[in-house]
């Protein structure tokens, strides 16, 4: 051991700051022990954190005598590999993100708070008969062949297959590939729910170790799945977003399943999308990267139209199962009962009687979105924003979607006092209300957040729906990602028209996806399937270019559409978003960068500040400054520029700010 001489330790912490922190190292210190991306534990104002080393120099602009010293070295190796600290790198760089903060978001919660990288668990165990590959459509077997010859490079392929296709028994094939080459294998999915099912599956075919990442785990279950990854003995690791920065020994193929899915995209602090991490890991591991979708992004499209990525079809489903039949029904014009046109109820009891399951899609949970007074016109709101109450029967209780806030059912009005208080309007509670009356024989399955919340609640929904015959499924978006149900041969779309018209340009994307993934439940096996879809617009060009032409036709409506309003993926945005707690600071604020930005030079576009579409949420005010420019590269010269003059304003604890880059909502 020697005292440390001219050595300074240039340490990441997670603090906002944009900016590496200096420290003196402990003493005594042995140098070979200062290795780049080792943790180590340090005084920071009254506390301590846990930074990243990143790396040792001789001099600093701070003078010694103020440096402080570092209180710890908590590892003999770097916690991060090359690749992942690279990816780091580009991240932080890309969204405009402090480095410490980033690269401790890609570290699970126990490595955060300093605890020792050392595996507990017993070895993965791997259970279960093996399954044997079904025999593949020629289509398939393209796509596989495309894939393999990759060779071990970098490319992105686009899996486009309708549902139904097998899109995952690609996956399978292309994974067996890697294995063989004694290589690892990351799965993205967009969903927690999708996970079980899917490591089943792989763990059945491969015999190998599989593992999943993702929030669900406590931290020490997280904790040793990450560590399993890193020391290659998980081969393969199915997780949502986060998992994009999970570590490997030998990193062979990434795949990103259901790729448009939003869910990819992080919604508050580091506002990353685990596609596009995705895609710039696999370049910098040089190895190929699959984006399956049955509906892919307008993004995504665009890159293959532009030769960035390879295009690979499934346009059948696989096997003996067909497309299946879809029917517009215009709701004006039928008897409703509960939501439920007579034609809908009618086919219900019709596929029932087969014994087949039929599923209803509404994407809106509780009893009813509204509680009514009916003598003053009174509606029930919640106190911290701008938002109506949801009235939920099981529990009663009044809760806000967006703050959690809840209340008891009021037994009279709050503004007249009368007694006239109804709920108005259907959710999926009151839904299944009012099927248990129509068929009190049929087993009901409900599917959404309130009855999901439990861990491993999902499971036993979705093995009580693969347990039942004759059944009807109700439930939001959360099952129509992914799922297979091979009895369900009739989807009804409760209400079809939320997307048609949204003040949101990406809201006709995500309608006519969601609705083609919906659709997508029926007719998976054998048995032809139909798609119900009600609505009050059935002229809607949009709609009837999607149920007429299918999605490849709509996209590429959309496109054309997008292009002509120089929208993305034709311009790119970035948002400031800001929030107070008294209205005028945070729209104060952003006039300030918007100042900042109007004196930097650039080609762009600036509009707001403006209220976001809840302006009041959880207490605070929220603001938007959204910046676009024609070019990705004038957008982020600007942003490095404004960045940092933003950092002087320091308009203190009364705002809280964040940038999105390439926002996925903007209102």
């Amino acid at each position: 051991m020697v005292q440390a001489q001219n050595m300074i330790l240039r340490i990441a912490l997670p603090t906002p700051l944009r900016r590496l922190f200096d420290y003196l190292p402990p003493q005594p210190i042995d140098p070979t022990s200062l290795i780049s991306g080792i943790r180590v534990r340090v005084p920071f104002q009254t506390r301590t954190l846990v930074g990243i080393l990143v790396e040792v120099v001789k001099e600093t602009s701070v003078p010694l005598e103020k440096l402080k010293t570092a209180l710890e070295l908590l590892d003999k190796e770097p916690i991060f590999s090359e690749d992942i600290y690279q990816l780091c790198q580009w991240s932080a760089s890309y969204y405009h993100y402090a480095l410490g903060e980033v690269l401790a978001g890609a570290l699970p919660v126990a490595l955060r708070k300093g605890k020792p990288a050392e595996i507990k668990k017993k070895p993965v165990s791997i259970e279960g008969e093996r399954e044997h590959p079904p025999e593949l459509n020629p289509a398939q077997q393209e796509a596989i062949t495309k894939i393999g010859d990759a060779n071990e490079a970098f490319r992105v392929f686009l899996l486009d297959g309708v549902t139904g296709s097998g899109k995952t028994e690609v996956y399978l094939h292309a994974i067996a590939d890697i294995l063989a080459k004694d290589k690892q294998v990351l799965v993205l999915v967009p969903e927690i729910s999708l996970t079980p099912q899917t490591i089943a599956r792989f763990q059945a075919r491969f015999q190998v170790p599989v593992i999943a990442l993702h929030s669900s785990l406590s931290e020490t279950e997280r904790l040793q799945a990450w560590l399993l990854a890193r020391s290659g003995e998980a081969k393969v690791v199915i997780g949502t977003r986060s998992a994009v920065f999970t570590p490997f020994q030998r990193l062979g193929l990434i795949i990103v399943d259901e790729e448009h899915d939003t869910s990819f995209k992080q919604q508050d602090r580091f506002r990353y999308h685990a596609r596009d991490l995705a895609v710039m890991r696999a370049s910098i591991n040089q190895i190929p990267v699959v984006l399956g979708s049955a509906t892919p992004s307008l993004e995504s499209l665009l890159n293959v139209k532009r030769e960035r990525y390879i295009y690979l079809s499934l346009p059948e489903r696989a096997g003996t199962a067909q497309l299946p039949q879809y029917h517009l029904l215009d709701v004006r014009h039928l008897p409703m009962e509960e939501g439920l046109s007579s034609v809908l109820l009618e086919s219900m009891r019709s596929h029932l009687q087969q014994g087949n399951q039929v599923m209803l899609f509404l994407n809106r949970r509780g009893f009813a979105p509204v509680l009514y007074c009916t003598q003053c016109a009174w509606i029930a709101a919640c106190k911290r924003c701008d938002t109506r109450m949801v009235y939920h029967r099981t529990p009663p209780r009044l809760q806000c979607h967006h703050c959690d806030a809840r209340r008891e059912i009021p037994a009279r009005c709050g503004e007249c006092g009368e007694a006239a208080l109804q709920p108005v309007g259907i959710g999926t509670q009151r839904l299944e209300d009012a099927l248990q009356k129509y068929f009190p024989d049929v087993p009901i399955i409900r599917v959404d957040r309130d009855n999901t919340r439990r861990k491993g609640a999902m499971q036993n929904l979705l093995e009580q729906i693969n347990e039942n015959n004759s059944a009807i499924l109700l439930g939001t978006q959360m099952l129509a990602k992914g799922h297979h149900f091979p009895h369900v041969t009739l989807v009804g779309v409760v209400d079809a028209d939320s997307g048609l018209f949204s003040v949101d340009f990406r809201a006709a994307e995500q309608m006519g996806q969601l609705l083609l993934q919906v659709a997508g439940r029926a007719g998976r096996a054998e048995k032809p399937g139909t798609v119900l879809i009600q609505t009050r617009h059935p002229e809607h060009p949009l709609l009837q270019t999607l149920i007429q032409h299918g999605y490849s036709h709509f996209a590429a409506t959309l496109l054309m559409e997008r292009e002509q309003a120089v929208l993305p993926p034709f311009s790119h945005f970035a948002v400031f978003r800001a929030e107070s707690y008294a209205e005028q600071h945070a729209a104060h604020f952003l006039s300030a960068i918007k100042e900042i930005c109007t004196a930097s030079a650039g080609a762009v576009t600036l509009l707001g500040p403006v209220p976001a579409l809840i302006a009041k949420r959880k207490g605070v005010y929220c603001q938007h400054l959204l910046v676009k420019a024609d070019r990705r590269g004038t957008l982020q010269h600007l942003l490095k520029n404004v960045l940092q003059h933003i950092e002087k304003l320091s308009p203190g604890h009364s705002v809280k700010w964040v940038l999105d880059v390439d926002p996925v909502e903007v209102v």
